[in-house]
């Protein structure tokens, strides 16, 4: 279906309704493994619009399944709900000089949004797939960001697996659209030792020494040559007091690349460097919390026409080209399947993952017009 006029009049005619559901959605605090709020609020609000058969599943994902049969084929559209902040009061937005500030607003607030609008417009239409042998999938999925470890994604992947044709994630900004997925290990390190007193035991061994010596060890590490490949300590916690030698310490650690070979060698480096300090006789506990994979073998002609659609779509409403990138998003499943993915964005802002971030207002109706066109080809 392509958008007629009357479908543009539509989106127009409900530009301020979608505005306004983005004011209370951004609001409402969701972070990752801990989006139940939002997930209601989303789920309750599309059957209000009548949308049949939507219900939340085990991860916390709001599937909104159209035209699917227990065999067709499916195409999937997903916009996260959870954002990185732990906030879990209502977290605060504010509007000015054209701008929506919130935390998470356009990662992925705002995207979500034109998701359910598509999906109004759906419902409210009794619109089925052009083709009954492919359903269509309409997901505010969970576990997007950080330790969140892709659930969602996972989930409907589970769910769903060979029979997804394609799938497209709506998430970021309109100037780029990720095609490539860089993979991830993530981990919590904890080191343990006797402590004591700083005067009365001193000698004994420190865990935040053996920890920061540890960090500076992994941190000697030459990143191998092939692709993009990084490495952070991103949190450090431990000890008592000023006057105790600390017992426990503790870090998380992730490693990427966008390469599957590179991310085996730093796991490699990774596990020599655990191993070393514990020939010192120091407890060094490793516990997985992140594992997102690279992209697998995907058929490079559907790849290419996905991505095209969906550029096609961005430069007809954003006026805009797109690069391509890497990128670690939803799209890490699907891909390490070998299914057709990217991940486009319906939104202009900045300052994602800061307490700062915003979109730009005017942005929000060339985004509706995004999502409408890309949803509505299956209609």
């Amino acid at each position: 279906m392509k958008l007629t006029d009357t479908i543009s009049q539509y989106i127009l005619d409900h530009a301020k309704e979608a505005y306004e559901l983005l004011l209370e959605l951004a609001r409402i605090p969701a972070p990752s493994n801990h989006e139940e709020k939002r997930a209601v609020f989303c789920r309750d609000w599309l059957a209000a619009q009548g949308a049949l058969g939507v219900y939340i599943d085990e991860a916390l994902n709001v599937v909104y399944p159209i035209g699917c049969t227990d065999s067709n084929s499916v195409v999937i559209y997903m916009a996260h709900s959870d954002v990185v902040f732990p906030d879990t009061t209502p977290l605060p937005l504010t509007v000015k000089d054209g701008r929506i500030y919130c935390p998470g607003v356009g990662d992925d607030t705002a995207n979500a949004v034109a998701l359910m609008m598509a999906a109004k417009y759906i419902a409210r239409h009794n619109l089925q797939p052009a083709d009954p042998s492919c359903g269509v999938l309409l997901v505010i999925n969970s576990g997007e960001e950080g330790l969140g470890n892709l659930k969602g994604s996972r989930k409907i992947m589970e769910t769903y697996g060979s029979r997804v044709s394609e799938f497209i994630t709506l998430d970021g900004g309109s100037s780029a659209i990720v095609n490539h997925a860089v993979g991830s290990m993530r981990y919590r390190v904890e080191i343990d030792t006797e402590g004591g007193h700083s005067y009365g035991s001193f000698g004994n061994r420190n865990a935040i020494a053996y920890l920061a010596s540890l960090i500076d060890t992994l941190y000697t590490m030459k990143v191998p040559s092939q692709g993009k490949t990084t490495y952070n300590v991103g949190t450090i916690n431990g000890g008592t007091s000023v006057n105790t030698i600390a017992q426990h310490a503790e870090m998380l650690y992730e490693f990427r690349s966008d390469v599957k070979e590179s991310l085996a060698v730093m796991e490699q480096h990774f596990n020599a460097a655990i191993d070393f300090y514990r020939t010192k006789g120091i407890q060094v506990t490793v516990t997985k919390v992140g594992d997102r994979p690279c992209s697998g073998s995907v058929d490079p002609a559907k790849e290419q026409a996905l991505m095209e659609r969906c550029a096609a779509a961005i430069k007809n409403h954003f006026g805009n080209d797109v690069t391509y990138t890497s990128g670690s998003t939803d799209c890490n499943i699907p891909l390490s399947l070998g299914i057709p993915a990217v991940c486009t964005g319906c939104v202009n802002g900045a300052g994602a993952h800061t307490r700062e971030e915003y979109v730009e207002i005017d942005s929000l109706q060339p985004g509706l017009f995004v999502a409408y066109e890309l949803i509505l080809h299956h209609f």
